[in-house]
C-alpha cells in the first residue's frame, strides 16, 4: 500500500487551510463564475493530459462544467463551535446513529462477518466510522447534504491561491477516479472540497488506499460499501497496527490515579487498583493498555492499541473516542457508567426531531428535522441561546435547550 496519509480527508483540508472540519450541511447556490474559468479549464486540459487522462474523459467531466463558488463562502463562513468532551461525544454517539447502525448492521452482517475473519477488525468499530463519516452511506444525505464534487475542485484549482497545486492534483485523481470506471461525474458528491464516499476520503486517499474488496473490477466509493468498509479495515491494520480479536479500551474505576502513557497490561493496572466499571474481568488480561482520564471528574479510560488505531484514522482522541462509544453502543453496550462533570444525557431521536422543530418554529432554520445534528441545527442553537440569555452559547442542543424552547424561550 502506498503510504499516504488517510488523514488527508476534509478535516486535514479544512484544518490545513480551509477552516474548521465541518459537518454535514444544506448546500448554498452556487454564485456566477468570474470571467477566466473557461479559459483556464482550457489551459489546464494540457496538465491532465500529461497525468494521463484521456482527452474523451476530460471532455465528459470538464466539458461545460461551471466551478462552484459556493465553496469560497464556506471557506470564510464555516463556523467554530468548541465542544466539551462529553458534547463530542454525545453528538456522535446520538440516538439517531446508534438505531441506524444497528439497522445497517442487520443489512450487512455478512460483510462485517467477511471482514473481520480477513482483518480482525470489530465490527463496532467500522459501524461507526461509517456512521460518523457518512451516515451509514444514506442516499438522502448524498442528495441533500452533498454537493458535486468535480465544480468544487475546479473552483479550488482555479482561484485558490494558497494550495492551488494541491487542488489541481486533487482535481486530477478525481478525474483518473472516472476514467478507472469507478465512479461517474454525477455520483460523485460529497461533503466538502472533494472529501466522498462512504468514508468520505479524498480522491487521492481513494486511488491509494481503496481495494477493489467485492472483486467486481473497481474500487467504489459510492453503491455497495464492501469496497470502503473493507479498504478502512485494511487501513486500520497497516497503518494502525489494529490488534485482532483485542478490545479497543474499557471503561475503569481508577480511584483517582492519573492519565499516563505508560504501556502496562491489564493484569499490571488491576493490580495497581485499576478495574473495568462494570466490574467486569479484562478478558486478555496479557494485552496491554494506556490510562487515559479525558476531564477531571470524568470517566477514566484503559486504551488498548485498537483505540489509537482509529486514532490513526483521525488523530483526535476525542474523535477516537467517540467512534468506539459509538460502536460498543451500536452493539449493545449501555452509556459511560460515570458521567461527566456538568454532562446531559445524549438526547433520544424524537428529543432531537422536537428540538429542530421547535427551533425552526421560534424563527432558526435547522435546515431539517431529521435528527441528525449538523452545522444547521448547532447554528441554530447557538443563535437561539444568544436571544435566550443561555450562556455559553456554545450550540449544543441539549436537554436545557430543549427544556427552554418547551417554556416558549
Amino acid at each position: 500500500m502506498n503510504q499516504i496519509d488517510l488523514r488527508l480527508t476534509r478535516r486535514a483540508v479544512l484544518q490545513s487551510g480551509l477552516g474548521a472540519a465541518a459537518t454535514l450541511t444544506l448546500p448554498g447556490a452556487a454564485l456566477s463564475a468570474p470571467a477566466g474559468f473557461d479559459a483556464w479549464r482550457d489551459g489546464f486540459r494540457a496538465k491532465a493530459s500529461a497525468k494521463g487522462i484521456s482527452a474523451a474523459t476530460y471532455d465528459r467531466v470538464m466539458g461545460r462544467l461551471e466551478p462552484d463558488m459556493s465553496v469560497f463562502q464556506k471557506m470564510k463562513k464555516q463556523p467554530e463551535f468548541h465542544e466539551q468532551v462529553w458534547q463530542y461525544v454525545n453528538r456522535r454517539a446520538s440516538d439517531w446513529r446508534i438505531t441506524a447502525g444497528k439497522d445497517a448492521l442487520r443489512k450487512n452482517s455478512g460483510l462485517f462477518d467477511r471482514i473481520e475473519r480477513d482483518f480482525g477488525v470489530e465490527r463496532g468499530t467500522l459501524l461507526a466510522l461509517w456512521g460518523v463519516e457518512s451516515a451509514y452511506g444514506d442516499p438522502l444525505v448524498q442528495t441533500n447534504h452533498m454537493r458535486p464534487v468535480f465544480p468544487q475542485l475546479s473552483a479550488l484549482a482555479w482561484n485558490e491561491p494558497r494550495r492551488r497545486a494541491y487542488w489541481e492534483t486533487e482535481l486530477i485523481n478525481a478525474l483518473r477516479v472516472v476514467q478507472n470506471g469507478w465512479s461517474t461525474p454525477d455520483e460523485m458528491r460529497g461533503s466538502w472540497a472533494g472529501a466522498m464516499g462512504h468514508t468520505q476520503w479524498m480522491p487521492e486517499v481513494w486511488l491509494n488506499v481503496g481495494i477493489d474488496y467485492d472483486k467486481d473490477g473497481r474500487v467504489s466509493p459510492f453503491g455497495k460499501p464492501d469496497d470502503a468498509l473493507g479498504s478502512s479495515a485494511r487501513f486500520l491494520v497497516n497503518r494502525g497496527k489494529y490488534p485482532r480479536g483485542e478490545h479497543w479500551g474499557y471503561e475503569v474505576r481508577a480511584d483517582g490515579a492519573a492519565s499516563s502513557d505508560a504501556k502496562r497490561s491489564y493484569a499490571s493496572w488491576t493490580a495497581a487498583g485499576v478495574t473495568r466499571a462494570d466490574g467486569q474481568a479484562f478478558p486478555q488480561p496479557n494485552a496491554t493498555a494506556k490510562l487515559w482520564t479525558p476531564a477531571a471528574g470524568g470517566p477514566s479510560f484503559l486504551l488498548g492499541q485498537g483505540f489509537y488505531a482509529v486514532r490513526s484514522y483521525n488523530p483526535s482522541m476525542n474523535y477516537a473516542l467517540a467512534i468506539c462509544h459509538l460502536g460498543d453502543r451500536i452493539l449493545g453496550a449501555p452509556p459511560f457508567i460515570q458521567p461527566f462533570p456538568g454532562s446531559e444525557r445524549i438526547l433520544t431521536l424524537a428529543e432531537v426531531q422536537e428540538l429542530q422543530t421547535r427551533l425552526t418554529r421560534a424563527g432558526f432554520d435547522t435546515g431539517g428535522t431529521d435528527g441528525r445534528v449538523g452545522n444547521d441545527t448547532m447554528q441554530a442553537v447557538r443563535n437561539f441561546q444568544t436571544k435566550a440569555g443561555l450562556l455559553p452559547a456554545d450550540g449544543y442542543g441539549g436537554l436545557k435547550v430543549l427544556a427552554r424552547l418547551r417554556q416558549g424561550g
